[in-house]
């Protein structure tokens, strides 16, 4: 092939040219206008076509026809190749796409079931997402509904679930029954309790009792008073000390009760009184002591009450604190919290007949390590009291009495 350039003052007369000298069969390269008509001169235009060069031999002509060919076949077959890879490919990003889509639903799908897992769980706990500190498994889900719908604190439930996950073993989580055992038996090991034991001459007991107001104080202390002189094994000699002349009713209720049982009681104002008062009693084996009932935030009466415990005796005084059932844990602790100015040996706890849920109780006996000694179970003088046990208490955080 070889280059020929043709030239007119117009596109068309430089066509005719073409046609006229290399025919229909000559493949235009280039056009171009190489000066622009005015009115003074022509323009001109110029075209430039390719030719076959006819001073090729045939077999030369032959050669290169082949050579075009090959390569041409050879391209097709590269195309065709290439086709037929990105066909199946495109295929295969089709469906890694469908699948990834398929996936991806999936991956949705799973996320709102644990959402709503999360959500049915959280409401059968009755949790107040706190910050959910602990996963639950699902073995576990109704022995912590039950133990924290009865009061028990966040931070003690926590840490007794942590204890069970970690330790418990699994052969023993597949039944419910066994898991509620489990869960018995670490509560009841954690819950101090003193026992009582009677005590034999020479021996003496001082007894105070002190908490807020209307907690049942007076009354308890009859109870354990009809309890030491006439319920036990033995009958024991028991006088009765009421430091609480605020309150008329109180000290007139007590004095009555004492003239019932036919015991000795002295009512005394100070520490000197209250000295005297002991000394006149101590031929007596118990010796219990009624306070002022006072706001936990009365700082002036509990020192008034710390006065006499200043006083020398010939028996250390228990100082035992007694507290409502159905007042909330975190007002338990703050009384105790306000309360410990004083040497606090044991609780006892009244009204448990007015609440089925004593968690509160649970949970502040594990918060300060002090023993309960007695609980208070109804208004009957002397029979509505009972020796403090875990068993007890268990009935109202688990909901069940276990063997």
């Amino acid at each position: 092939m070889k280059l020929k350039t043709f030239s007119a003052p117009t596109y068309s007369e430089a066509l005719k040219k073409v046609k006229e000298e290399v025919g229909d069969d000559a493949v235009i390269v280039t056009t171009k206008e190489i000066k622009k008509k005015s009115l003074t001169s022509p323009g001109l235009y110029e075209i430039v076509v390719a030719v076959e060069d006819n001073n090729l031999k045939k077999e030369e002509k032959q050669e290169v026809l082949e050579d075009v060919m090959l390569k041409l076949s050879s391209a097709a077959k590269e195309i065709t190749s290439i086709s037929k890879e990105v066909e199946p490919t495109q295929k295969r990003a089709v469906t890694f796409q469908k699948k990834n889509e398929e996936l991806k639903e999936l991956k949705e799908k799973v996320m709102q079931i644990s959402d709503t897992l999360k959500f049915l769980q959280a409401t059968m706990w009755d949790m107040v997402n706190k910050k959910e500190e602990i996963e639950v498994p699902p073995e576990f889900s109704e022995i912590y509904a039950l133990s924290r719908a009865s009061g028990i604190d966040d931070k003690h439930l926590d840490e007794i679930m942590r204890l069970t996950i970690k330790y418990m073993p699994f052969k023993m989580r597949k039944k419910r029954e066994t898991i509620k055992r489990y869960f018995h038996t670490l509560l009841k090991k954690m819950i101090p309790v003193r026992v009582e034991r009677e005590i034999k001459p020479p021996h003496k007991k001082i007894m105070m009792f002190v908490g807020p107001t209307g907690v049942g104080k007076t009354t308890t202390i009859a109870k354990l008073a009809a309890r030491y002189a006439y319920k036990l094994s033995k009958r024991h000699k028991v006088g009765i000390i009421t430091l609480d002349t605020y309150r008329i009713g109180a000290v007139e209720q007590l004095m009555t009760y004492a003239k019932m049982m036919k015991l000795p009681i002295e009512t005394v104002v100070d520490p000197v009184d209250f000295s005297e008062a002991l000394d006149s009693l101590r031929h007596n084996e118990y010796i219990l002591i009624d306070t002022v009932g006072s706001s936990q935030y009365d700082k002036e009466k509990i020192e008034k009450i710390q006065s006499f415990l200043k006083v020398d005796t010939f028996a250390e005084i228990n100082v035992n604190l007694v507290l409502s059932a159905v007042t909330k844990y975190n007002d338990l602790l703050n009384i105790y919290k306000n309360y410990s100015v004083l040497p606090i040996d044991t609780f006892v706890f009244t009204k448990l007949d007015e609440t089925k849920t004593y968690g509160n109780v649970f949970s502040l006996l594990i918060e300060t390590k002090k023993p309960v000694s007695y609980f208070s179970i109804g208004q009957e003088v002397p029979d509505d009291l009972m020796e403090a046990g875990a068993d007890y208490l268990l009935k109202g955080i688990l909901d069940k009495e276990f063997n």
